[in-house]
């Protein structure tokens, strides 16, 4: 079964307006104006995928009104555009229309690509980073203000703690060389050059830090990103991308 209780006070999303006056046709608990608008659900159908249970219930559990399978939104792809419906409602997109804005790309290549998926003109989504140095020790990579990912790191240990502040990528390089001894691979400088994000390091005798390492504060201040993410990050991020570090 999809599921017996709804948490309402534990939704994944925004929950649907329940409202003071709000047509809602057929009674499924979401109002007309989301159906059409939001959810682009069927407003004269209280259980648009005729799976048994009604829109209100499955947006309320994170699962897709689109879909009669027991699918959750963040892996159902109702228009096939590359996007999950998850990440569609983040980004106000229509879940039944590959190309929203009906500029020839779809939602899903403008996403990857950094375009606004709301916007016929090729406008660029700000990127930006987050990276919490505390217990958790993560970093989060944003698209405007939709968290699209996150990576363990290795922040710096308590003698050469990780500097707290807003940041930008002010120098990229595919290799850089530590004063400590150290090649740091994917290098993203943060304040010019101060301190920085990086692959985990590697010793000059070819030997790599241990991915055992990630996840605890074990640096000498920079930010050490596993095998995989940190080229990603380092594709993925342009000079000047803004880098929140608390």
């Amino acid at each position: 079964m999809k599921i017996l209780a709804v948490v309402i006070s534990l939704l994944i999303f925004a929950t649907p307006a329940l409202a003071e006056n709000k047509l809602d046709s057929d009674n499924d608990g979401v109002p007309d104006k989301d159906e059409i608008e939001i959810y682009h659900t069927d407003p004269n159908k209280a259980d648009t995928d005729g799976d048994g249970y009604n829109d209100w219930r499955e947006l309320n559990t994170g699962f897709s009104p689109h879909n009669p399978a027991q699918v959750k939104l963040a892996d159902n792809d109702a228009d096939s555009d590359g996007l999950s419906d998850r990440m569609e409602l983040n980004f106000y997109t229509d879940l039944t229309n590959p190309d929203t804005d009906d500029d020839g790309y779809k939602d899903g290549e403008e996403i990857k690509t950094g375009y606004d998926p709301l916007n016929p003109q090729r406008v660029k989504l700000t990127k930006k980073i987050e990276v919490n140095t505390g217990r958790e020790q993560k970093l989060y990579y944003f698209l405007s203000d939709v968290r699209m990912g996150e990576f363990k790191i290795s922040s710096g240990k308590a003698s050469t703690a990780t500097p707290k502040g807003n940041f930008k990528i002010d120098g990229k390089a595919l290799r850089a060389w530590s004063s400590y001894g150290l090649w740091m691979p994917y290098w993203m400088s943060l304040k010019n050059g101060y301190f920085g994000i990086h692959e985990l390091p590697v010793w000059p005798n070819g030997v790599k830090e241990g991915e055992n390492h990630l996840g605890l504060p074990v640096s000498h201040g920079c930010i050490r990103l596993g095998v995989g993410p940190a080229k990603f990050l380092y594709d993925w991020a342009p000079i000047g991308t803004a880098v929140k570090i608390y």
